[in-house]
């Protein structure tokens, strides 16, 4: 019963950050305009690099995701890496099809790609996901496995979730997502003036907002 507490837990808090709008998000939202299975296909991108971060934490590595210098270098150098790619999308909007099928990527190597370059995945892992993973070995190997699943599962569930709605009802949430992505950034930049967050902080928000705001702009 404890187990299942916690796993109820678990999945609550992951879906306050699977459900946060992000590049992941977006670019499900792009290839469901494709593809309705393209979500799926996404969250598998995705937990090829998750998964194995999970691991490491798992086996003691977590400690160097902690420290501060670590987790400047992980913003700094993923922040740049979302500022480069939301920029070159809005130089290249005016040369896309929004009819072509055609994609520069396929869905799981953008969820490789921008689970990688996302500063907010690796930092969550060290501080959020840490703790949870903590906690489930608590409950042995047998928490831990069900942890990561579940985990997983959020992300699947709800990438695949997004590319169907989105191939049903482009037109519909396509102006949704915008206002859901400008609604998050908001928020985002009223928690980071309130916290009194660094500079640094404001610019990995800005290339935050620019590699989403991208991918919904060349729908």
């Amino acid at each position: 019963m404890l187990l299942l507490t916690f796993l109820f837990e678990a999945v609550l808090i992951s879906l306050s950050g699977v459900l946060a709008p992000g590049p992941i998000t977006a670019v499900t939202v792009e290839k469901g305009n494709k593809s309705p299975h393209a979500g799926a296909l996404v969250a598998i991108g995705h937990g090829i690099v998750e998964l194995p971060l999970i691991i490491s934490i798992f086996y003691g590595f977590g400690y160097l995701l902690k420290l501060n210098y670590v987790k400047e270098v992980i913003a700094f150098v993923g922040g740049l890496f979302l500022l480069f790619m939301g920029i070159s999308m809005f130089r290249s909007i005016k040369q896309i099809d929004v009819n072509s099928k055609k994609s520069t990527h396929l869905p799981i190597i953008d969820g490789i790609l921008l689970s990688l370059g996302n500063p907010y995945f690796l930092i969550w892992w060290a501080t959020v996901g840490a703790t949870l993973i903590f906690r489930s070995i608590s409950f042995g190997m047998l928490g831990f496995l069900f942890f990561m699943l579940f985990h997983w599962l959020c992300d699947f569930f709800w990438c695949y979730f997004l590319s169907i709605l989105t191939s049903l009802f482009l037109s519909f949430l396509n102006q949704s997502a915008i206002f859901c992505a400008i609604s998050g950034l908001s928020v985002a930049l009223k928690i980071s003036h309130s916290l009194h967050l660094s500079p640094q902080t404001a610019i990995i928000f800005l290339s935050y907002f620019i590699s989403t705001s991208s991918y919904f702009l060349i729908l």
